[in-house]
């Protein structure tokens, strides 16, 4: 049985950030991937015969990437990341020829101008508050990201001095309470999100604009006490310090490319086609590959897969059922298409080139989103439903061949929100692809001049180029259970009050513990994962090397 510093179970892009540490530490890293490709999610494909359009096949932004992670393994020599100027479009369903432009280049008389132009005015101040608030939590938040973690009371203390400057006004908080900066944490962290949209913005559509970053891959209302929209929403507002989300020029295919060769160059030992099929808690691990099984064993196993995922394999090692434990279930649709051109819109007032260049929002109203969740809960695919809109190739041609890229083609990423896993069982997967595709082009045609289908390119066969992925093509494709793009529930970046920082091991303090003092989470279970942001990978590779 051959012996390794490191196993590393999975290939994704957080299990090539892990891979990459510990070999530039001169661990003897092993890498096993089921794939014949790495990158898990993170991965650039062309998905339709005859057209030359480099997609993002699954995952398509990058906001959680420290800077310090890219400056440790080298990855700006490969990696480059677009800012995008405009951050989102929402037309307004009720009269889709008007709509909420947000340019972050607007100054203040053009800021208020466009939410006048969907009747909310009065919202513009209040959601720049907010934003300003949220702003402060990302500054105060994304420096712990690749430390041990924080308690909650530092991180509250870290926000409120990064955020002392917030004025008290009656719109941060109901009568009788503290302003600023208190109200804005009780509401991002002890209450439900809902709450503090409805008192904060009178506009159903500005409330659904801001609530939509809670929602994403999370099936939850707004409302719920169990606060996993907020713990959602939080991730997706921290990123960079900034909480903006940036393009990946070549597609998202460059990560984790640029993440396998910092690993590969260092050293690491990197197998595709390699499916694992038992873990022990001594840190022994089977394999096959091309047919045959082989062993090997690790002084630390670092599982890249989810949570779900290594427990069955470590019952499979000890010949026994899994415990019994909640499943993940993802709560998306994904849809890549290819169009010649961009679609007219029904709001002649912007320009399409603008509309799509941030995340345009289609029936994406708070009301609208209320009501998807409820149809879905109740087993039925929510109509009309919500949807936002990506187009990569406004900001990065380069994912286009040469002449793709000399005419007016353009890709579109759409993601849907409230589609959960239990839609397949409801369904059949088959029926489900079938009615989500109707669904999203019934929801794009609902603001657009034109129909949708009439501009979108054909393959080699003269099929549409239109690529639906439910929650069980993600599952069986790079093995999310339940399709859940977090591999489960996030948890809260910070861990609580109550464990002095002596009694923790160094997975504990780095949020990748398991019950197995010799198996460590480096993927999007740890505390921190979710998103493309390699910190799963940093905060393992750091417990290693700091157990060591």
């Amino acid at each position: 049985m051959q012996r390794y510093d490191v196993v590393v179970l999975g290939g994704g892009h957080n299990a090539l950030t892990a891979a990459a540490y510990l070999a530039r530490a001169g661990r003897r890293v092993l890498l096993l991937e089921r794939a014949d490709h790495l990158g898990g999610a993170a991965v650039s494909e062309r998905p339709f015969d005859g057209v030359d359009a480099h997609l993002s096949r699954y995952s398509y932004l990058v906001s959680l990437l420290p800077r310090a992670i890219a400056r440790d393994l080298d990855l700006d020599l490969d990696l480059t990341l677009v800012r995008r100027r405009f951050s989102s479009y929402t037309p307004d369903p009720h009269d889709p020829a008007r709509g909420l432009l947000v340019d972050s280049a607007a100054d203040a008389v053009a800021h208020r101008a466009a939410f006048a132009r969907v009747g909310a005015e009065h919202d513009a101040e209040p959601w720049s508050r907010w934003y300003a608030g949220t702003a402060a939590l990302a500054r105060a938040l994304a420096p712990t990201l690749i430390q041990p973690l924080p308690t909650r009371t530092e991180v509250r203390e870290r926000f409120l001095a990064e955020a002392g400057a917030l004025a008290r006004t009656e719109a941060d908080a109901e009568p009788g309470a503290d302003a600023g900066a208190e109200a804005l944490w009780r509401d991002l962290v002890e209450r439900p999100l809902g709450e503090a949209l409805d008192r904060r913005f009178a506009s159903d559509l500005v409330r659904g604009v801001v609530a939509t970053d809670a929602l994403i891959g999370t099936f939850a209302d707004l409302h719920e006490r169990s606060l996993a929209q907020n713990r959602c929403y939080l991730y997706h507002v921290i990123g960079g310090g900034t909480g903006d989300w940036d393009v990946p020029v070549g597609g998202m295919g460059t990560v984790s490319g640029a993440l396998a060769r910092a690993a590969s160059s260092a050293g690491a030992e990197l197998l595709t086609g390699a499916e694992v099929v038992a873990v022990s808690p001594a840190g022994e691990v089977r394999f096959t590959r091309a047919g045959r099984t082989h062993e090997v064993s690790g002084a630390v196993v670092l599982a890249g897969l989810a949570p779900a995922v290594l427990d069955r394999l470590l019952a499979e090692d000890a010949g026994t059922d899994p415990a019994p434990a909640t499943a993940p279930e993802g709560a998306q649709v994904k849809v890549n298409l290819v169009l010649d051109q961009l679609p007219r819109l029904r709001d002649t007032s912007v320009d399409p080139a603008a509309a799509f260049a941030g995340t345009f929002h289609v029936h994406e109203l708070a009301s609208e989103l209320t009501a998807a969740f409820a149809r879905a809960a109740g087993g039925a695919v929510p109509d009309p439903l919500p949807c936002e809109i990506y187009c990569h190739t406004l900001s990065d041609r380069s994912i286009l061949g040469p002449e793709l890229a000399a005419s007016g083609a353009q890709t579109l990423t759409v993601f849907g929100l409230h589609t959960p896993h239990r839609l397949v069982a409801a369904h059949g997967n088959d029926a489900l692809r079938e009615a989500l595709r109707d669904a999203v082009l019934r929801a794009l045609d609902s603001v657009l001049a034109e129909p949708v289908l009439d501009v979108v390119a054909h393959d080699a066969h003269g099929n549409p180029c239109v690529e639906v992925r439910t929650t069980l093509d993600v599952e069986r494709s790079v093995g999310m259970p339940g399709g859940h793009i977090f591999h489960g529930p996030l948890a809260w970046p910070w861990r609580e009050d109550a464990a002095p920082d002596g009694e923790l091991s160094p997975a504990q303090r780095w949020g990748v513990a398991t019950a197995h003092d010799r198996i460590l989470l480096c993927g999007s279970g740890a505390v921190r994962g979710g998103a493309v942001s390699g910190l799963g990978g940093h905060n393992a590779a750091q417990a290693v090397l700091e157990q060591a």
